[in-house]
């Protein structure tokens, strides 16, 4: 928990595609727009021959600089390169991904300043989370330290010690880890916490966002945040419609243009997706749309709706799918469910509204909170309930979050049979658990290795991590008694402890997921890496500023005399002084158009220039 004196905390929508900020103030949730006037930020990263560009600069780029600019980051954080959503998804990228190191983390190679750079994704996700910072920080006029950060329900253990890393290097101390879908459910149900009862509401959130979907059916009464059972994937979202749509084209333009191959061609390809999200968007509102790419001679094709709907109707139904999981999970039937709120901009869709409204036998969906910006508020809710600022506000004194741990947790046993401890859907933070044995006589030690997931063999479940309880005394086997805790907290992670109840021997983990985690040394390393960047982009925008300054002024100079009532007033030496002066600073600018030289460089042209105009233009005015 945050101390009192550390300033406001922040809520922080992390998401695959766009990103939001917002902050507790004067009663209420302050959504913040960024230095551009827009309340989300693109989560995309750009990397040129002089700068680092994170959010719309980087976004609005990307088409002329497609391998150099990294998006989606969040599909690849907590994951191991040989996976095969990462070999799918790297099909579609224009940026490269290779294995790092033993344990196959997918590492980001882009070019930054003329060298080969590898980045983590945790790495990218850091420096959007520090932009999100930083936009706060510009708004609240002071330093922001601590956040609440959310992610989709189904994220895995690694993928939410991964996110808590990425906001470390970010410097940002991540108060709380809190589901993308009870993020929602906490700005829905906001205004009906005022300290009266509006009766309890059984609420279905169904979060369909730009690269990960989840449905949570959470329960409000008076205040009291219960989730029930969350359902979900953590790989499936609009960019997965957006790549049905490239697929569809890459194959129509090879059709009609001699089998010619535009996959193989990233700028190509990145125009095409480009354009496809537009048609998206489009179709949402439209019947019928068209593909047009300007570089493309005979690309210009059109889309319709109902096309749109063909190419994507298996993943919209793997959606309602989901959703039955979910009441399932509940035990819960469809007539229980009062409201079903929308949340995430593929929520949008038409023909995902009306397959969810068939679900629910035509109930009216509720549309009522924005569903770009609902996760990030719901974060700032639970950020100022976590910094203690509900103490002195009125629509947070009775707000109780309950969550749910989203898949199951165990040991493996003989036979290679996953015993669950902690089954999926439990309310956490929780602590259970469990009596255990050797398998051999005199057995003396025993490995206790432990997974996640709902398949009954451990080997086809996800290996958290393993450690060896010792020092058991010999004895026939099934007389040693061992103990097994399994401890999760209220951000959903894990540890898990084994003792010998004879001798009282005892060894524990805290699950760090050492396949597909940073260590200690290298979040280390990454927080100097980002300070640096910081450094480096602070850097860059004072000698930009400088250069700017320069150009103005010589620009205004050169225009100035070249006025002729002022060239009458200037003795013919004055004025080849300075025709020379402004010609020098400019062959100078040309030379480091590109703010190669330091700002001091830039300041000491300028002061050099004014030095000889100045007093000149001094005597005739």
């Amino acid at each position: 928990m945050a101390g009192k004196g550390e300033g406001a905390a922040i809520g922080i929508d992390l998401g695959t595609t766009y990103s939001c900020v917002g902050v507790w103030q004067h009663g209420g949730v302050e959504i913040i727009a960024n230095d551009q006037g827009n309340r989300t930020t693109p989560s995309y990263v750009a990397f040129t021959g002089t700068e680092r560009l994170i959010g719309d600069a980087a976004r609005n780029q990307v088409d002329m600089n497609p391998i150099n600019t990294v998006f989606d980051a969040k599909r690849l954080i907590g994951r191991r390169f040989s996976e095969p959503s990462v070999q799918s998804d790297m099909k579609m990228w224009p940026f490269k991904v290779i294995p790092g190191g033993p344990r196959e983390k997918p590492m980001i190679v882009v070019t930054y300043k003329g060298e080969e750079k590898q980045f983590a994704p945790e790495q990218i996700s850091a420096m959007v989370l520090t932009k999100m910072k930083e936009t706060a920080e510009v708004y609240l006029g002071s330093t922001v330290k601590n956040a609440v950060v959310t992610v989709p329900a189904y994220f895995n253990d690694s993928q939410r010690q991964s996110t808590k890393d990425a906001g470390l290097i970010a410097g940002l101390n991540v108060m709380r880890i809190i589901n993308e879908p009870t993020a929602a459910a906490i700005a829905y149900g906001l205004d009906k916490i005022k300290g009266t009862s509006s009766g309890e509401k059984n609420v279905l959130i169904f979060d369909l966002g730009g690269g990960t979907f989840d449905v949570s059916l959470v329960t409000i009464d008076a205040g009291m945040f219960d989730v029930k059972a969350i359902s979900g994937d953590t790989h499936l979202g609009g960019e997965d419609f957006d790549n049905r749509m490239v697929n569809h084209f890459v194959k129509e333009f090879k059709r009609k243009n001699h089998n010619k191959d535009i996959s193989r061609n990233p700028r190509a390809l990145r125009r095409l997706k480009s354009a496809c999200e537009r048609a998206k968007r489009t179709l949402s509102s439209a019947a019928e749309t068209k593909i047009e790419i300007d570089s493309f001679v005979d690309f210009y094709l059109p889309i319709t709706r109902a096309k749109f709907e063909e190419m994507n109707m298996d993943l919209f139904r793997r959606c309602m799918e989901t959703v039955e999981t979910c009441l399932r999970d509940a035990n819960m039937d469809r007539s229980s469910v009062h409201e079903v709120v929308l949340v995430g901009g593929s929520s949008r869709i038409p023909k995902v509204q009306k397959l969810l409204q068939e679900f629910f036998n035509g109930k009216k969906l509720r549309k009522s909170i924005n569903p770009d910006e609902a996760l990030a508020y719901g974060a700032a809710a639970q950020a100022a309930i976590l910094s203690g600022e509900c103490t002195i506000t009125e629509n947070l004194q009775n707000l109780v979050l309950k969550d749910v741990t989203p898949l199951s947790l165990g040991i493996d046993t003989e036979g290679d049979i996953m015993t669950v401890l902690i089954p999926r859907n439990t309310t956490i933070p929780t602590k259970m658990e469990g009596g255990f044995t050797t398998v051999d006589d005199y057995q003396t030690s025993m490995l206790i290795e432990v997974y996640e997931g709902e398949r009954s063999r451990s080997t086809d479940n996800n290996l958290l991590g393993e450690f060896k309880l010792t020092g058991i005394p010999p004895a026939l086997r099934g007389v040693p008694k061992i103990k097994v805790c399994f401890d999760i907290d209220a951000n959903g992670m894990l540890k898990v402890s084994a003792e010998d109840k004879a001798t009282g021997q005892k060894e524990k983990i805290t699950i760090t997921n050492d396949k597909g985690r940073l260590s200690k040394k290298e979040i280390e390393k990454m927080v100097q890496e980002a300070k640096k960047f910081k450094r480096e982009d602070e850097e860059y925008k004072k000698a930009a500023k400088a250069r700017i300054a320069l150009m103005h002024y010589a620009y205004d100079m050169r225009n100035t005399i070249e006025n002729e009532e002022i060239v009458d007033k200037l003795p013919p030496r004055d004025r080849r002084r300075i025709g020379a002066a402004i010609k020098s600073a400019l062959q100078w600018l040309d030379a480091n158009l590109l703010a190669e030289a330091a700002a001091d460089e830039f300041q000491h042209k300028l002061k050099e220039l004014r030095g000889i105009c100045n007093p000149i233009f001094a005597k005739i005015y």
